[in-house]
């Protein structure tokens, strides 16, 4: 059952019950281990894990599992605890921001915040593996290896995908990298 089992996505896509507890006794302690090296925090990430197997009830009849159900739950908890953390991230920076600040510190906010907007709108164009990757290994500080377990792939895989979503990011943020 932890591979490719058909039987298991035809039975959880006509709304069988039981499937989704199948499903829920075998990956949640995994999705929940996937969550916790995100958030670092065991009740997010038990609340996230609740969340994802919420998502795959709700999408049941759109989900189609091509390699197996541990890769695919934990593709969604990767993506989960990132959204967290974006979230987060967003919050604390909209409490950091001064009420008043002066025109240099005002002109350098304006900067930043335009530099901001690119690389969050070019992070967006990357193919959605690839800013996985880029997400883990640069924000989440996780090394090649730990990315590839934590996303099924092999190690070369992730490699080429840094690689790939690099080459993009600067292609994209040309106008504000030195020359």
């Amino acid at each position: 059952m932890t591979h490719n089992n058909p039987d298991l996505q035809k039975r959880h896509g006509s709304h069988d019950p039981s499937a989704l507890r199948e499903l829920f006794q075998v990956h949640y302690s995994g999705v929940c281990h996937t969550l916790f090296r995100l958030v670092q925090d065991k009740h997010l990430s038990q609340d996230l894990a609740q969340n994802v197997f919420i998502r795959v009830w709700e999408k049941r009849t759109d989900i189609q599992v091509h390699t197996s159900w541990g890769a695919y739950l934990n593709q969604m908890a990767i993506r989960e605890g990132l959204a967290h953390l974006r979230k987060v991230k967003r919050i604390d920076v909209r409490e950091e921001i001064p009420d008043r600040a002066d025109p240099q510190t005002a002109e350098e906010t304006l900067l930043h915040g335009d530099l901001n907007r690119h690389y969050q709108s070019a992070l967006q164009t990357l193919p959605p593996q690839c800013r996985i990757v880029f997400q883990l290994s640069r924000q989440e500080g996780l090394t090649y290896p730990e990315i590839a377990r934590e996303m099924g792939i092999s190690s070369k895989t992730v490699e080429n995908q840094m690689g790939k979503a690099l080459r993009i990011l600067r292609e994209q943020l040309h106008d504000f990298l030195p020359e």
